[in-house]
């Protein structure tokens, strides 16, 4: 099912741990109250007057959908402030718990829900009527009856919000809880508005009970212009809502997507807990059955109802109704009841004169609470139309093939990976394991960018093809997503599970040929196994993906997963506010990586990387402290922390007759800051450093991922005159042309491809390509990564202008970057004004 990364919901039983003290607060406040209260029961007529008007307003004038839970804000408060004034506190009490009662009976809720809704209204009117207890007493209708009345059900509707928000949050999650309270924002103006009504009508009643008459004769008003409203509302919502299924229809058709266009709009629009289509195996065709629900963000391939069901309306060609608004057939009522359906509707899918399948929804969320025969027949229109979709043969082999395997590969996809996976758990055996190896294709991203995605798209067929030809016969090979295929079999061991990996990583390991270019096809595995790492389906593939990832830190590894990988993400988690400490302590530092060009080898600039010496956890990854900044609103600190530091040491070395530019990272986020340009315009003016010496480099899934939002904060850099790069260029899926349309200055060739290009023409190619069609362009070129003589020779031949790496420097702190500079700059070359020169290089 794809609804996994859900979090699982407690059971409606579970409801009785809020119910229970709900009863204890009601018999408590009730003992309480009879005490002190004189007298505190009686008044029975105007008792029952008041039950039947309370049994009448209980009827939901606004229906509120959560999730799986239907909340209707009703009229009952304007018969509660009646009561309140007109009985004493006990018998209040009685007639409004006795009219939940009686509503929710009427509506058929199940028991947990019904003694729950029962015993808050019994410990609401408690407390209320408490509270006007305790209250000095009044005379008339005047100010003070009005605030003891209002706080009386003010109390009455805070116990009502804040059980509803609990059960919730309980049974769903503390999210549910949260929405519960939005979503009642708007109710609790209606409650007000009930509660003023009530005191009108009170005054009206003190005044001359004639006024009944008139009352009478407004609310029947009233009625009839609310039951005019709420047709006109639905019959708007329902043309707007076929007209837009209409369109998500016929857009899904060329797709293969029908299920998924068709199923979550059938259920909104209906208003039920679930939609499901059903297609019964017919030739060689299987059997497709898919669900949406309500709090699912996917497909399940499960049904509430039985398939008799289904089964009787395509043998009778017409609607199945089960429930209590319409029943076509009422045997089927006791068993759906068993299995927690209150009513459902199925209509069958018409080919012409053959039925095809099923379309139903099940289970009323809002008011009415049921379906009725309107609902039949707006749902037999969605069936026409999804029939008309799916009566073209090759959509429907495209429906049933593509819920289970992927388009490209013809290869089960992660849903049905994750099925057979959730299966073979299930079945221990002795002394063995179910082992998950996920394949991660290297170097995709370098195939795509210098030959094209469909090139791409061809080394993942051959992949596809290699990993089917070398798995074991018992093996399921399958495409997991992207770059990455899983293989999952039982194996006798871990060890055994680890040593096929490896075999299989070698045996699909060879070369691939496009035009002039041979790329190497190779892979890195993540291991995970059952039971030790994990005792579900949704658990593994997350630790193999875990597994897969930290693999590709050694390239040609195979990763065995192990509880360490998961410390990073947390140790993230835990370094947000020591991150906050050291921002305001000034714990974080500037290094310093000198630019030099490759043919002279002056000293043009150097590149300024943020370091943080963590006092518990040592040295923190640049990428793991980034990352916690832009998740936690500290990036634009971080940010003008390194653009200061900076800008301030370029000011001090221009002082000092030695200008260098100076060259500050920005993450993809800042680009989407419209301030941004600002506060480097600020910063530039307050150093007095010109424009030019500063570089902001960006890595090229920030600029260059077809967004167009960081585009006009570029452009508006650009025009302050600073200098702007593409960093990492080549790992991402970008081609070289976009280059044209941003407003940059500079490509930095990621440090992956110049290392490689020694061992690797593949390698040397691709940095040749991206040098002159740089060049081309106008742009300038850094090399990033030079360690070695060799690889300087290299990038000196195609004409690479310039670079960074160890072959010069690693990043420095300021102090030993001054010592850098006394030991390695020729002091004619800074005397005479010219770029300083490297004397020896290390």
């Amino acid at each position: 099912m794809s609804g996994r990364d859900n979090p699982r919901r407690r059971p409606s039983e579970d409801a009785w741990i809020i119910t229970a003290p709900l009863a204890l607060v009601a018999v408590a406040c009730s003992t309480v109250t009879g005490l002190i209260a004189k007298p505190p029961i009686g008044g029975w007529l105007p008792a029952v007057l008041l039950l039947a008007l309370m049994i009448v307003a209980s009827g939901p004038v606004v229906g509120v959908v959560i999730r799986r839970q239907s909340l209707g804000m009703t009229l009952t408060e304007l018969p509660l402030v009646l009561a309140f004034y007109f009985l004493p506190p006990l018998t209040v009490v009685l007639i409004y718990t006795l009219s939940s009662l009686v509503t929710h009976l009427r509506h058929r809720l199940s028991a947990p829900k019904l003694w729950f809704n029962v015993a808050r209204a019994a410990a609401g009117t408690s407390v209320g009527a408490l509270v006007l207890t305790i209250l000095p007493p009044t005379e008339g209708v005047g100010p003070a009856t009005w605030l003891g009345l209002c706080l009386a059900v003010a109390m009455v509707i805070l116990v009502s919000l804040t059980s509803i928000a609990a059960v919730q949050t309980l049974l769903i999650g503390w999210h549910a809880g949260r929405e519960t309270f939005r979503a009642l924002r708007s109710g609790v103006l209606t409650n007000g508005i009930n509660v003023s009504a009530g005191l009108i009508v009170l005054m009206l009643l003190e005044q001359s009970w004639w006024s009944l008459v008139p009352l009478a004769a407004l609310a029947a008003g009233l009625v009839a212009v609310y039951r005019s409203y709420t047709e006109f509302f639905q019959q708007h919502r329902t043309l707007s809502g076929m007209y837009e299924l209409s369109r998500a229809i016929s857009a899904s058709g060329q797709d293969g997507t029908l299920a998924d266009a068709l199923l979550g709009r059938v259920r909104g629009l209906m208003q039920a807990e679930y939609a499901t289509l059903w297609l019964p195996a017919q030739g060689r065709h299987p059997e497709t059955l898919l669900t949406a629900r309500v709090d699912d963000p996917g497909l399940l391939d499960t049904a509430p109802t039985g398939v008799e069901l289904r089964q009787r309306a395509m043998q009778k060609a017409r609607p199945v109704t089960v429930g209590r608004g319409v029943c076509s057939d009422p045997e089927f009522r006791t068993s759906l009841a068993e299995q927690g359906v209150k009513d459902t509707i199925i209509v069958p899918l018409h080919s012409g004169r053959v039925v095809i399948g099923t379309l139903e929804v099940t289970n009323r969320l809002v008011d009415p609470s049921h379906f009725t025969a309107r609902d039949v027949a707006v749902l037999e229109t969605v069936a026409a139309h999804a029939a008309v979709a799916l009566e073209n043969s090759r959509l429907v082999d495209r429906l049933r093939h593509d819920a289970d395997h992927d388009t490209l590969t013809k290869l089960p996809n992660r849903r049905r990976l994750t099925a057979a996976v959730a299966e073979a758990v299930k079945i221990g055996a002795p002394g063995e394991v179910v082992a998950l190896l996920l394949f991660d294709v290297d170097r995709l991203r370098q195939v795509n960018e210098s030959l094209g995605h469909a090139a791409g798209d061809k080394v993942l067929v051959e992949v596809a093809e290699r990993l089917r030809a070398c798995a074991p016969s018992s093996a399921l090979v399958g495409r997991a997503g992207g770059d990455e295929f899983l293989v999952t079999l039982r194996l006798e061991s871990t060890e055994a599970a680890l040593e096929l990996a490896a075999q299989l990583r070698e045996q699909i390991r060879d070369e691939m040929v496009f035009d002039a270019l041979t790329v190497d096809v190779d892979t890195v595995v993540g291991v995970a196994v059952h039971p030790d790492h994990g005792s579900d389906a949704v658990a593994l593939l997350q630790r193999v993906d875990l597994a897969a990832s930290a693999a590709k830190s050694v390239p040609g590894s195979v990763q065995l997963y192990s509880p360490a990988l998961e410390s990073r993400s947390l140790r993230r988690l835990g370094l947000a506010g020591d991150l906050q400490r050291a921002l305001d302590e000034g714990k974080l530092e500037v290094y310093f990586q000198p630019k030099v060009t490759l043919r002279d080898r002056r000293l043009v600039g150097v590149e300024c990387l943020a370091r943080w010496e963590h006092p518990a956890h040592g040295t923190v990854s640049p990428d793991d402290f980034v990352a916690v900044a832009e998740h936690t609103g500290q990036l634009g600190r971080l940010t003008e922390f390194v653009l200061r530091e900076s800008l301030r040491r370029s000011r001090d070395w221009s002082h000092g007759e030695q200008p260098l530019s100076v060259a500050v990272n920005l993450a993809a986020r800042t680009l989407t800051d419209q301030h941004f340009p600002a506060l480097v315009r600020d910063l530039l003016a307050e150093y007095g450093v010109p424009p030019q010496r500063l570089t902001l480099e960006v890595t090229e899934a920030g600029v260059l991922d077809g967004a167009e939002r960081p585009i006009p904060t570029l452009r508006s850099l650009r025009d302050l005159g600073v200098r702007l790069s593409v960093d990492d260029f080549g790992t991402g899926n970008s081609s070289l042309a976009q280059l044209r349309r941003l407003p940059v200055h500079e490509v930095k060739v990621d440090r992956s491809f110049v290392q490689g290009m020694a061992t690797d023409p593949g390698d040397l190619a691709i940095v040749n390509a991206v040098v002159t069609l740089s060049q081309q362009f106008g742009l300038a070129v850094v090399a990033e990564g030079v360690e070695s003589e060799l690889m300087l020779e290299l990038l000196q031949d195609i004409g690479c202008e310039i670079g960074q790496g160890f072959l010069f420097s690693r990043p420095l702190p300021y102090e030993r970057l001054e010592a850098w500079f006394g030991a390695q700059v020729d002091p004619e070359t800074v005397a005479t004004g010219e770029l300083p020169r490297l004397r020896v290089v290390p």
